[in-house]
């Protein structure tokens, strides 16, 4: 009896195991095939098995190995659908999986940090932008959050999307400016994969056997290895941000009653001049939630009437109070307006009015950022500034848990949001990272290439496009010409173009000294997409800014020479040109005078008679306004080879 039971679940075993079909989550509903070419489709089944694979009118096979893995690859097809795919084992289509709603089109993959991240309700005009978002022949597929130190098969988790208002919000809004031009110009279904994590260095995007090959980087893989980390130590530190989360999200032990008391004794808090952020506070990378209060009497003219705060350009998120009263609550810093209306009921005109910020530091920044002029509180009429003096703390509610950042890790992105993706068809890569490799901008001159060369390797489909952005202006612009580390990454950035089939969108003049995160996501977008148009779509047209070709000396003065210049070399204001410095041989740099003479700029100041180098928009935040006929930036280059600050 006992043998014959033993065979009956033995059989209802095999049948179950026969029956099971599955495939990588990057195959579902509404998904983008490429077009062009033979479509790989992958998945799991039982041992031996043959694999039927029909789209439309095409059908191929395959058979699975002893482990059950398969692939098979459909024939080519033109742009078009919406069609049918369908999966499973010879002689059981009902038990297979039917995939509907799939376009054939080009698919991009958009990887990268934060600012590749950034989605389309954080970028400028995002409420018009998401209301006019209507466009069914664009699918997303965002991958999940996941690291891991072995090499996954699968994403974590992650849906194809149709694009439209209820969708759009949390795209990267990078890749849908660049997928919306493309799909307008080329008149073709466009799918994104958005594989993207903030703040994380190239290393992560990178195979552990790429990295092995590097000086740079081997060491640091290897030590990798001797890492016991589990699946519990990797969910510890998400549950961690998860509690650093509900801190910034939710005031503790009643800070938001407390400290914002109009009576509340803040004698002890320390004084700062405002507008400020962290790393101007004195108190190093600090990572919490600090209060800021400041007091004011208004005048009698502000009696009785609403009145108008204005916080400029806050950084991080943050919440504002009113002698007690909530006015926002954690408004996140990239929204497009910091002003809030202060009813009249809770204006005091008889003494002091108490204002508190309770703001977010994290990730190197927080605070308010400048310009000065934007603190203020109005009736409509006049104003009074907010900036000057202000009272701060920090440690008035619980600290944040240690953070470990294991997504920071070589290799650990790779693992588990790039390998599960190979070797899906795609059209080419979009690109935007480089901020968390600044310091070390010399060694990025052989850390991007090497990704391009690994990704490129691994999907077999010869030399894709990689188009990727270059570093935007950032941060407090300079008096006088500098050393920078964003400027030796960002030519990092452009030595790669020696690189076969890459184009650099330039950004050095739509970026913000106050953000990292510039909002015009719009224009970065579009200017990805003239790459592609001319590089990869073989249309004409200009798409790069000046790029600079060579020099020679004409005295004490030094012209440079340009290419991908359009029909003429211009100014972004009309104004003479900005963003020049010149050097002698010893190396001291000078803000030059800039002529445009034809095609060339002729570069000299007085202060240098026998000038050696020329360099231009070598800065965080350069000035600089030199564009071409079609308006777009010329790039930040260098004629000297100086050693640079970030390399060792």
């Amino acid at each position: 009896m006992r043998k014959i039971v033993l065979s009956i679940v033995l059989c209802l075993f095999v049948a179950l195991v026969s029956a099971q079909i599955s495939l990588p989550k990057v195959f579902a509903d509404n998904m983008v095939l490429q077009r062009d070419l033979e479509i790989p489709v992958w998945g799991n089944s039982s041992p031996e098995a043959t694999i039927v694979a029909e789209l439309e009118n095409a059908k191929a096979t395959t058979k699975a190995d002893n482990d059950g893995k398969w692939m098979v690859r459909l024939p080519k097809f033109k742009a078009g659908g919406p069609y049918t795919l369908k999966i499973y084992e010879k002689g059981k289509p009902a038990d297979g999986i039917v995939l509907k709603g799939i376009l054939i089109g080009d698919v991009w993959l958009a990887s990268g940090q934060s600012n590749m991240e950034w989605q389309v309700q954080q970028a400028r005009d995002a409420n018009q932008e998401i209301a006019n978002a209507n466009f069914p022949q664009i699918r997303f597929l965002v991958v999940d959050h996941s690291k891991e130190i072995k090499l996954q098969s699968d994403i974590s988790s992650g849906k194809w999307e149709v694009c439209d208002s209820a969708n759009v919000n949390e795209f990267s809004a990078v890749a849908y400016f660049f997928a919306r031009k493309i799909h307008r110009d080329q008149n073709v279904p466009v799918g994104i994969i958005q594989s993207t994590w903030g703040g994380t260095p190239i290393e992560a995007w990178t195979s552990r056997e790429m990295l092995l090959t590097s000086p740079i980087t081997r060491e640091s893989t290897l030590a990798m290895d001797t890492l016991t980390l589990d699946r519990e130590d990797l969910v510890a530190d998400s549950l961690s941000w998860v509690r650093i989360w509900e801190i910034v999200y939710n005031p503790q032990n009643n800070a938001d009653k407390i400290f914002t008391a109009a009576d509340y004794d803040d004698a002890d808090w320390t004084e700062i001049e405002m507008p400020n952020v962290l790393k101007d506070f004195g108190i190093g990378s600090y990572e919490g939630m600090v209060w800021m209060r400041k007091k004011i009497t208004l005048p009698e003219s502000f009696a009785g009437k609403d009145l108008t705060i204005s916080l400029g350009h806050p950084e991080m998120t943050y919440s504002l109070y009113f002698n007690g009263k909530e006015i926002c609550k954690n408004v996140w810093y990239s929204d497009s307006t910091h002003s809030y209306t202060i009813p009249a009921s809770l204006v005091q005109q008889a003494g002091e009015n108490t204002i508190a910020v309770r703001v977010a530091m994290l990730w190197g920044g927080g605070g308010l950022n400048p310009p000065a002029d934007e603190l203020y509180i109005t009736d409509g009429d006049s104003s009074i500034s907010l900036a000057g003096k202000w009272l701060y703390q920090k440690d008035l509610e619980p600290s944040f848990p240690k953070i470990l950042n294991y997504q920071y890790y070589p290799t650990v992105l790779f693992n588990t949001m790039i390998n599960p993706l190979i070797p899906y068809g795609i059209k080419g890569f979009i690109w935007y990272q480089g901020e968390s490799n600044a310091a070390a901008a010399y060694d990025y001159r052989e850390l991007f290439p090497m990704l391009i060369k690994d990704w490129r390797q691994r999907w077999q489909q010869g030399n894709l496009p990689f188009l990727f952005v270059q570093l935007a202006n950032y941060m407090e612009r300079n008096s006088l010409p500098s050393d920078s580390e964003w400027a030796e990454l960002r030519e990092a950035q452009t030595l790669t173009l020696s690189q076969p089939n890459t184009g650099m969108a330039c950004a050095i003049d739509i970026g913000e000294a106050g953000s990292i995160h510039p909002v015009n996501k719009q224009e970065v977008g579009r200017r990805l997409a003239l790459i592609a148009n001319k590089m990869v779509y073989q249309q004409d047209g200009v798409a790069s800014g000046p790029m600079y070709k060579d020099f020679h000396k004409e005295g004490n003065r030094i012209r440079i020479r340009f290419s991908s210049i359009g029909s003429a070399l211009s100014t972004q204001d009309g104004k003479e040109v900005t963003g020049f410095a010149i050097a002698g041989n010893d190396k001291k740099f000078h803000w030059a005078k800039a002529k445009i003479d034809g095609n060339d700029i002729v570069v000299y100041t007085d202060k240098v008679a026998e000038p050696v180098a020329v360099r231009y928009a070598w800065a965080d935040n350069p000035e600089c306004n030199l564009i071409n006929s079609e308006g777009l930036p010329a790039v930040p280059f260098r004629t000297d080879d100086w050693k640079g600050i970030t390399e060792k």
